[in-house]
């Protein structure tokens, strides 16, 4: 399949549910403590307010796989579009704290459908030499948003005055609504019209609005080879009836698991959500942290499009050693510094740990998770991968508050570090390279070992 103009078009359209997944999952960070004072919340309240959403992603992840293989990859991102929508007005004229926790929960259903359905539909209509770049451009428009949400945040707290964490939630309406009607004109996955529709005429026609330079021939192998993709994978022994949980499928379950819980057991969400508080713990004030955040934003976005350039070139696999290598350098220094009560280091640190984060995890977890399933299984390995990442997430944010309150906080970076040191080896020993390489040919390899 030749770049087109159409292709990229239809790939950042579908990405743009990043953006808003990452500006609606951190908007929080702005206004989790004002929340807690306003209703007087309790630790443990506090915890639950302020993971709600994640709890929603649980479950939208859940939910994102079943529905785009019935009713389409296009469909669902138009669900996504609509739910960011109601939960965005809905926090915004919250009144009380489970009101609240009901609106974030409807944006976090969102935020896993839509972590499900947008990699999974930039991947089907991305061909093998641009699939990192293409479905990495999720992930840069996911750390876009959050850097948007910390701007946005400072932005509030300095004119919103008594209700400016109700402005801090609700502008994500804004482009919601945007994304909402750009998802009418992108044209539906080919491989989820031929494969799984049983509609080669109608994946022809999407072929061809993906790729217009095509001649009819060429057009014609694509979906031959769509279509038949399947009998590869015969030839080891694994057949297209086979079900997901069996023991053929065992290598990307295992991988899609683990990625994604490692993922989330760096501390990311932890940081992310919790930025101004870790910042106000080494001694700045409320609006120095809250700008202090945005600098985080702002490297997470430059070391994202440094992650895209090389995702192609350099591979899945190299980038996860290097950013595992940044995790576990930067994790300690924070832990040191905590400790030895250097609180000068940390931002230092925090920053040099959105970087590792932004060359490694951030990247590749989405364009991995999507590559590695079979056509009729892509949807249900995204789904259990985005499940996991939404689990581990919403655990470590519900219990970062109670912990924050109970140990110091070089031991909570500690224990992060110990857990990179973890995913070092399970790099070595499991992850395979699938840059360049044709999404049949990884099936076959994974399926086949």
């Amino acid at each position: 399949m030749k770049t087109s103009s159409t292709l990229l078009a239809s790939a950042i359209i579908a990405a743009l549910g990043g953006f808003l997944f990452g500006f609606d999952t951190v908007v929080i960070s702005g206004a989790e403590q004002k929340i807690q004072s306003l209703w007087s919340l309790s630790d443990t309240m506090h915890g639950l307010a302020t993971s709600s959403a994640l709890w929603g992603t649980m479950l939208g992840a859940l939910l994102g796989g079943g529905p785009s293989d019935r009713y389409g990859r296009k469909k669902m991102l138009l669900v996504t579009g609509l739910l960011y929508l109601g939960s965005a007005l809905w926090c915004a004229l919250a009144q009380g704290v489970y009101s609240f926790m009901a609106a974030r929960f409807l944006g976090g259903v969102g935020i896993g459908i839509s972590s499900v359905v947008s990699p999974l539909y930039i991947t089907e209509i991305a061909p093998p030499q641009l699939r990192g770049r293409l479905t990495g451009l999720f992930q840069f428009n996911l750390v876009f948003g959050i850097l948007v949400a910390f701007l946005s945040n400072a932005f509030f707290a300095r004119v919103g005055g008594e209700h400016a964490w109700r402005w801090m939630l609700g502008i994500v309406a804004a482009p919601a609504l945007a994304y909402t009607l750009l998802c009418l004109v992108i044209p539906e996955s080919p491989r989820w019209l031929i494969n799984l529709r049983g509609d080669r005429a109608a994946g022809l026609r999407a072929l061809r609005k993906i790729d217009v330079q095509a001649s009819t021939a060429e057009l014609e192998r694509m979906a031959e080879d769509i279509a038949h993709h399947e009998g590869e994978l015969d030839s080891v022994g694994a057949k297209p009836t086979t079900a997901f949980w069996s023991w053929s499928h065992r290598r990307p379950i295992l991988l899609a698991i683990c990625v994604a819980f490692f993922n989330q057991f760096s501390g990311i969400n932890a940081v992310l959500y919790f930025a101004p508080r870790i910042f106000e713990m080494t001694g700045l004030g409320e609006q120095a942290a809250l700008l202090t955040s945005a600098g985080v934003g702002v490297v997470n976005l430059i070391f994202t499009f440094v992650a895209l350039s090389l995702i192609d070139r350099l591979g899945r696999r190299t980038l996860l050693y290097i950013g595992c290598v940044g995790y576990i350098i930067s994790l300690g220094l924070c832990a040191w510094a905590f400790f030895q009560e250097s609180f000068r280091l940390v931002p230092y640190g925090i920053f040099a740990f959105i970087a590792a984060h932004a060359i490694g995890q951030g990247a590749v977890v989405w364009v991995l998770i999507s590559e590695i399933f079979p056509n009729e299984h892509r949807a249900s390995g995204q789904s259990l991968g985005c499940f996991t990442i939404w689990v581990s997430a919403a655990v470590i944010t519900l219990l970062f508050p109670i912990a924050v309150a109970n140990f110091a906080p070089g031991y909570i970076f500690a224990f992060f570090c110990g857990m990179m040191v973890l995913q070092l080896i399970w790099i070595w020993w499991q992850v395979p390279e699938t840059k360049g390489v044709p999404l049949e040919e990884i099936q076959s390899r994974l399926l086949a070992n």
